[in-house]
């Protein structure tokens, strides 16, 4: 028997996946003499199948070039370590260096195999890794490591930046009488878009499955979820998700099993859609999420084009944020996309007050359309009537708040 899929929200899920042991600890990353949580450590005593999703920025941080190595040339992991406050990118030789002494700590500490731990760093770009604290951080991590409600925040909160709330979720499903888990937790809240975004984010799993499986499966929830966000329209160097498969659980997931591996594809989907979302609603000193969508678009393609244009147009979220309905911010942003859009068939929706009717404006619903885009939360859905292809994009406004955070560092 296989169903009944559960999604929660918990920031301790990292915890609560069998067989992982996870620790946060505060090593001074930042170099502030304070007690900012800023490391953590993820461990399967087990042996699991990795998969990981990668920034296609031209430049990338050397844990991104190391741990996309890696998982290349290997197929057991036993976990891996992460810092905030130092995004270890653009630190040439010795950057490379120190990542993979990060890594070789952790195997260390932990008893682990050779090249079984995987590497990230998220932070301040440009400067070399504070190592005499991080060191003794990875081993003051490794001698508390739990499955405890406390280890899980914990592991949460040490990856944040600019966040203002951890983020995790949990999910669960059942398989011929067994309980099956992924357990996620993310970071991310500026440098958002596309191919993911100032971002990290983990899943764990007790499931067996083999790791280009894995890899499909994750790539394909990515598509559809992290790289479907925009806060800024900037593109990050050390954007990653990691999926960990440990398999204490037993059961296996495979080709041969295609009603239990929809079930799996549907859960690491969900865990991937509600991290994206708590990332893009925690995005830097916005008031406002917005959900655009293009439906009718002669295909998928042609459908994210468009959707791009408007969710990152800066007019566009500069409105969003003004509360006003400028709809024609909106199917001018549509409009240089430049893929054949025409006028005189597009319909638009803010929410269900139809704005524009085969290009015609439909003024006698101003009033609703400014109620909706005074809302917290509302859908911009464009109809361009040309095809079968769609999109959604979750977006943000603009705020002169955004600007005030960014300006300096």
């Amino acid at each position: 028997m296989t169903g009944n899929l559960i999604i929660q929200n918990d920031i301790a899920a990292a915890a609560k996946v069998p067989s992982f042991k996870v620790n946060g600890v505060s090593c001074d990353v930042r170099c502030k003499d304070d007690d900012c949580l800023d490391l953590c450590l993820v461990h399967s005593i087990s042996p699991c199948t990795a998969a990981g999703v990668f920034t296609k920025n031209d430049v990338q941080a050397a844990p991104v070039l190391l741990s996309r190595k890696w998982l290349a040339s290997g197929e057991a992991f036993h976990g891996f370590v992460c810092n905030s406050g130092n995004a270890n990118a653009c630190t040439g030789d010795q950057g490379l260096i120190d990542a993979e002494n990060m890594a070789l700590e952790a195997i260390r500490y932990t008893n682990s195999s050779p090249g079984s731990f995987l590497v990230c760093s998220t932070g301040r770009i440009g400067e070399l890794l504070p190592m005499d604290r991080i060191i003794p951080g990875i081993r003051n991590c490794t001698q508390n490591l739990g499955n405890l409600p406390e280890h899980g925040e914990r592991t949460s909160r040490s990856i944040l930046t600019s966040d203002t709330c951890p983020k995790g979720c949990l999910a669960t499903w059942e398989m011929e009488g067994e309980e099956l888990s992924i357990g996620g937790f993310a970071k991310g809240a500026g440098m958002i878009e596309p191919n993911m975004a100032t971002m990290l984010a983990f899943l764990l799993t007790d499931v067996k499955i083999h790791q280009e499986l894995l890899r499909e499966v994750l790539s394909e929830a990515v598509n559809k979820s992290f790289n479907r966000i925009t806060i800024d329209g900037d593109m990050s160097t050390n954007d990653t998700v990691l999926m960990l498969a440990n398999g204490a659980s037993g059961k296996c997931i495979s080709e041969k099993t295609p009603q239990d591996l929809q079930l799996f594809q549907e859960a690491v989907g969900r865990i991937c859609l509600d991290l994206a979302e708590k990332i893009v609603s925690d995005g830097e000193r916005i008031t406002k999420v917005v959900r655009v969508e293009v439906k009718s678009a002669p295909d998928d393609e042609t459908a994210e084009k468009v959707c791009r244009s408007i969710a990152n147009s800066l007019l566009v979220k500069t409105s969003w944020y003004g509360g006003d309905p400028n709809w024609g911010r909106i199917v001018h942003a549509a409009g240089y996309a430049q893929v054949g859009l025409e006028m005189d068939k597009v319909d638009l929706y803010y929410d269900d007050a139809l704005v524009l009717l085969a290009g015609a404006p439909q003024t006698q619903n101003r009033s609703s359309w400014k109620t909706v885009v005074n809302k917290d939360r509302f859908t911009i859905q464009l109809n361009l009537n040309l095809g079968t292809g769609s999109c959604t994009v979750l977006s943000a406004d603009l705020t002169e708040g955004y600007v005030d955070f960014n300006k300096s560092e």
